[in-house]
């Protein structure tokens, strides 16, 4: 196989590498001879291993090439990686055991000689400064032998030949240079790749090909009238340009030369001599090639020109060059030559170049206003290469430039306008000497396209930013391109993905996205910058439009504000009064603080704005210095540590409400604190469609007027909250009720005032509750009011001090809520649920709670109750029914207790509203409905559990089962295993909590362990798991009762739980098997007075609707009569007479 002929060939050349390692003798036999005789054996086995070396590599070199020609590529390529390897280690005898095989092997096909060719030179070049004189001579002729030895053209092989040509000739250029100047015969056309062979030198090794030029140029210019075919053309044009390239090389670096007399007029006449050749005849082929590899070749032979010539013929080449642009699509090469003849002609002074000026300013324009797609290199090059020709004519003739360029920004063209200012943004840099002294005139050109509302042309002018930078006077002209495109329409948080400007839909975002980038680079790079951009970029700090720019803002900013505070300059914020477009340090401390609630956006935004505030304190207000140095710190090394996956929001907010309580405590001025609370009511409706955003203020604003200690100014603004708030939003309802829950943990009082005042307004003095400021809302619309304000009575509760709240929550809280429990609005119960759960948490919590008699305790179960009763039992959409659970849950752990009769309505209800749900069908929504399934699920064990908790005793948990009983016997197989479920939880719950203060019999185990025991056969294997599960606590209650540790393990109770796992998947025979083993188990733990309870139960089985359940209560009834058949002697009785009347 393939794989199998690759591993010899990769092995060979470690192969080769031992045997050179070899030790000719072995230090024991040098030992025992004498120092004449081992010397002289010594001598003589190195010799002898350095032959047998040497013929090893040769044979080895042998048979690798002997396989060249193997079919597979991927061993080719082994080989020749083979070869190479030998070749580092024994580069000589590698090299001439290559040489042998070629020059044996005649008929070798040219593909494999090519290979053999490419690992010579691949050697050679490795070890060019090891390689002797006789070697290098060998390999010359060689491979001169291989690249002419056809007269056609075999590229692969001939240029393989070449290519070792040109190793070699990198230290013994003149025994190659003697070689091929034997092929290169004048009066004959040369072969090919002699002539490419000399190219491909002159590249290579400049300072060892330039002294033969002057014999080639004069061998060659007869030869090139005499070359009739297009492919030899191309070839002598490569070689001229090479040759050009060569000569400008060595005359660049003249003190490193071997020969510093040469000079450019020693080739003038010769270069002259083709490029009449070239110009005048082979420029007019048809051939594209042809003609691009004379274009090519014209642009270095032009700078070795005789001055004289160049300018003669400057008015027929340049229009000459450009007619090639309409030509070619492909234009990379025009140009590069165009920009090589330019610079020739400016270098020697040219005066008729200016006559030639308005053609190349045209075809270069239309060159640089063609799409540029960045999948196209030569496209991008080609769009370099012009940009380098307008640097040179804006070197040459800057006016002309610019009064062709600067008009052409006030057309209707598109294209024309970004082509425009991409060439003025690129002279700018390029030719920064001649565009100083003419700055003004381009600023004042560059008022419009800063302005575009194309996006294009608007990217294209904010680009050119930093540079309009550098051209500005020191006392500044206006805002550079990037700010004003920040004033574009449109918001996005998440920049866009980079496009280029030959895009043909260029998005909004990415003009923003690159003016944003800009503004930092022109803020931190330009020194005159200060004085233009701080006043003014202040503005854009606080209107939300600008939210997409805010991190570049803010570090640009920052950088600013630290730079002048290194000068020493106090016009920071202080003038803000004098300048109604300058934000106030509370409009900035408002902004910046509600902007880093959500940090990672736009950027990393929250440690951008974190960081400008901290450089900002001082002028924010002077006592915050010292605070501020250690506390924003510590946010944005948080923020560092963190990402946006692992950063709890939740936690990150109520570090900033921490920062802003400590800000406020600091300062403890209540000017400061009134004028901040003003500002952050004033920027609420900024946040309209940022729900998180608002929220989040909402929540600043609570904090500050927590901090405010005059009521006037509280209750004022919770006014305007209430009167303001957009109800109609959902979102908006949680933050309005968070605002008054902080708000009361200072103001309690004012809090509930404001709301009993909000009450008792024209809101709500009708039923329907449409009057003077609501007048034109909706029912629905009064009912989000309602809504709104039952949270901010369940907030204020969860917020306000425990030892305050306690004599409000009747009076003042749930009086004010008790009116809207009769309400139909599912929007309106969810928010009276949750606000109970509130109130009952913070009566909860209280210290007094224990003591607290909470008398509507009673009447709000109720309430929870008929919510629950309301909800529909074919589905579960809302969280309504888990969160009146909840709160039924919260009410059961407070004074007094329920009344047993309210008890085992909750118990039915609540058990009845989740056991006969139907089953939710797949969809899309299928896994956000499981987990409100399994919430409202863990809901109803906690809410049993807290009823279960009032009376733990075996009568207790005796009732809870009986409550389940119909649904643990249920036909229905998903109810049977949702009943199983919350048993388990039940009997887990009361073994965990069970303390036995004296020894006292489990009355009702058998009874219990009769009603499980059953359903270890059950059609669906969680229920079977359940059940086992069930009987396992059971057994450890019956252990606990009997005065066992908590902690001990029965090792016949233990076997339960290995039944348990082999009940996933069993057939019948296992499952009923495993019945047998579980009757065992409980019949060896059961106390004898209960055997006959647990019978009886189990006899009610064996009508059970499921088959596999009556046949498991027949195989543990037969199982438990064979194990306590002495007990059931005694007691026959009762047994028996029972027995048969079920039969």
């Amino acid at each position: 196989s393939p794989n199998r002929r690759e591993e010899p060939f990769a092995c060979c050349a470690k192969l080769g590498i031992r045997a050179q390692l070899s030790s000719p003798l072995s230090p024991l036999q040098s030992e025992e001879m004498p120092e004449g005789a081992a010397r002289f054996c010594v001598g003589h086995e190195e010799t002898a291993a350095v032959d047998m070396a040497e013929s090893y590599v040769k044979k080895l070199c042998t048979t690798l090439m002997d396989a060249v020609t193997d079919r597979d590529p991927q061993v080719q390529e082994q080989i020749c990686s083979a070869l190479c390897a030998l070749g580092e280690a024994q580069p000589g005898e590698t090299l001439r055991a290559c040489e042998r095989y070629l020059q044996r092997h005649e008929k070798l096909a040219h593909p494999y000689r090519a290979m053999i060719l490419k690992a010579v030179e691949a050697v050679v070049r490795s070890h060019i400064s090891n390689l002797d004189k006789d070697m290098a001579r060998a390999i010359i002729l060689l491979a001169s032998s291989e690249m002419t030895k056809a007269k056609d053209l075999v590229p692969d092989w001939q240029q393989a030949a070449s290519s070792v040509l040109v190793a070699v000739g990198m230290r013994f250029i003149n025994a190659v240079m003697e070689e091929l100047l034997s092929r290169f015969q004048p009066g004959l056309l040369p072969h090919h790749f002699v002539v490419q062979t000399l190219a491909s030198l002159a590249a290579s090794n400049v300072f060892g090909m330039v002294p033969f030029l002057t014999s080639i140029l004069s061998t060659m210019l007869p030869m090139l009238p005499m070359a009739k075919q297009d492919v030899t053309r191309v070839v002598f044009c490569s070689a001229l340009r090479h040759f050009s390239e060569s000569t400008l090389e060595y005359l660049a670096n003249l003190d490193q030369a071997p020969d510093p007399t040469v000079r450019k007029d020693t080739f003038s006449s010769e270069i002259f001599s083709a490029y009449d050749v070239l110009f005048n005849h082979w420029l007019q082929s048809r051939e594209a090639k042809l003609r691009l590899a004379v274009v090519e070749a014209l642009g270095p032979m032009s700078h070795l020109l005789p001055n004289e010539r160049l300018e003669e013929q400057l008015p027929r080449l340049i229009p000459g060059v450009l007619a090639l642009y309409k030509k070619h699509a492909e234009t990379f090469h025009v140009s590069k030559s165009l920009g090589q003849i330019l610079e020739a002609a400016v270098n020697v002074g040219s005066r008729t170049l200016e006559i030639q000026l308005d053609a190349l300013l045209a075809a270069l324009h239309a060159q640089i206003c063609v799409p540029v797609e960045l999948s196209s290199p030569l496209v991008v090059s080609n769009q370099k290469e012009v940009l380098r020709c307008f640097t040179v004519l804006a070197c040459f003739a800057p006016d002309r430039l610019l009064a062709f360029l600067l008009p052409k920004l006030d057309t209707n063209n598109e294209r024309v306008r970004v082509g425009s200012l991409q060439v003025l943004r690129h002279i700018i840099n390029s030719a920064a000497a001649q565009m100083e002294v003419r700055k003004l005139f381009i600023l004042s050109s560059m008022r419009h396209p800063l302005l575009d509302t194309n996006n294009k042309v608007a990217v294209t002018g904010a680009q050119a930013g930093p540079v309009q930078g550098h051209l500005l006077p020191p006392m500044g002209a206006g805002a550079p391109a990037p700010y004003s495109q920040c004033r574009r329409p449109g918001y996005s948080e998440h920049p866009p993905k980079r496009q280029g400007l030959g895009s043909e839909d260029l998005p909004a975002d990415s003009v923003r996205a690159i003016s944003i980038s800009t503004l930092y680079l022109i803020s931190t790079t330009v020194d005159r910058m200060s004085d233009v951009l701080w006043p003014y970029l202040l503005e854009f700090l606080t209107p939300v439009q600008f939210t997409g720019a805010l991190t570049p803002l803010c570090r640009s900013l920052a950088h600013l504000a630290l730079k002048r505070q290194e000068a020493g300059a106090d016009a920071f914020l202080s003038q803000y009064e004098a300048s109604a477009n300058l934000p106030s340090p509370y409009a900035i401390t408002a902004r910046l603080l509600v902007v880093s609630s959500d940090p990672y956006v736009g950027d990393g935004r929250g440690a951008a704005s974190l960081r400008l505030l901290h450089v900002l304190h001082q002028r924010i207000h002077p006592l915050l210095g010292p605070r501020w140095e250690t506390t924003i710190p510590r946010l944005v090394q948080h923020l560092d540590e963190c990402t946006e996956e692992t950063l709890s929001r939740k936690e990150w907010e109520e570090k900033l409400l921490m920062f802003l309580r400590d800000t406020l405590a600091v300062v403890s001025d209540n000017t400061w604190v009134s004028q901040l609370s003003l500002e952050m009511c004033k920027q609420l409706p900024c946040y309209n469609g940022m729900p998180q955003e608002k929220n989040f203020l909402y929540k600043c604003i609570g904090t500050t007027l927590g901090a405010a200690s005059s009521k006037e100014v509280v209750r004022k603004h919770l006014q305007e909250l209430l009167e303001t708030a957009r109800y109609q939003e959902e979102a908006e309802h949680e933050g309005l009720a968070c605002c008054f829950g902080i708000c009361a943990i200072s103001h309690l009082d004012d809090a509930l005032a404001q709301l009993e005042d909000f009450v008792r307004s024209d809101v709500f003095r009708k039923s329907v509750g449409i009057l003077s400021i609501f007048k034109d809302r909706s029912e629905s619309e009064v009912e989000k009011v309602k809504g709104t304000l039952i949270l901010c009575y369940g907030h204020v509760a969860a917020q306000a001090p425990r030892e305050l709240v306690l004599a409000r929550v009747e009076a003042d809280i749930l009086r004010n809520m008790f009116q809207y429990f009769s309400t139909k609005d599912p929007a309106l119960k969810l928010c009276l649920v949750q606000s109970v759960c509130m109130v009952s948490q913070a009566i909860c919590g209280s210290a007094q709670a224990g003591a607290f008699h909470f008398s509507w305790k009673a009447e709000l179960v109720a309430h929870m109750m008929e919510f629950i009763r309301a909800e529909p039992l074919d589905s579960l959409r809302t969280p309504l029914r888990k969160m009146a659970m909840v709160a039924c849950t919260l009410l059961v752990s407070l004074e007094p207790p329920l009344e047993e009769q309210m008890r085992a309505e909750v118990t039915h209800g609540c058990l009845h509203s989740v056991m006969a749900l139907l089953p939710e069908p797949e969809g899309e929504d299928a896994s956000d409905r499981k987990a409100l399934y399994l919430d409202t699920v863990h809901a109803l064990e906690d809410l049993l559990t807290s009823l279960l908790h009032r009376n733990m005793t075996p009568q207790g948990l005796q009732i809870m089962v009986e409550h389940l009983n119909p649904w643990i016997k249920s036909p229905r197989s998903h109810e049977r295993e949702r009943a199983l479920g919350v048993s388990a939880c039940l009997l887990r719950y009361f073994l965990e909590h069970l303390h036995v203060s004296a020894l006292v019999p489990f009355h009702n185990l058998g009874l219990l362990v009769g009603l499980f025991s059953p359903r270890c056969a059950d059609l669906w294997p969680a229920t079977r798991q359940e059940a086992v599960g069930c009987i396992y606590s059971l057994l450890y209650l019956q252990l606990g009762y009997e005065g066992f540790a908590r902690d001990y393990r029965d090792d016949v109770a233990e076997q339960l739980l290995a039944l348990r796992d082999s009940l996933v998947h069993p057939d019948l025979s296992v499952l009923f098997h495993t019945c047998h083993s579980i009757a065992q188990i409980i019949g060896k733990r059961l106390p004898p007075d209960q055997l006959i309870s647990l019978l009886l139960t189990i006899f009610e089985a064996l009508g059970d609707p499921d088959k596999n359940c009556s046949h498991a209560a027949t195989v543990m009834i037969n199982c438990l009569l064979k194990a306590r058949e002495n007990i059931l002697q005694e007691r026959r009785g009762i047994v028996w007479p029972w027995w048969l009347g079920s039969l």
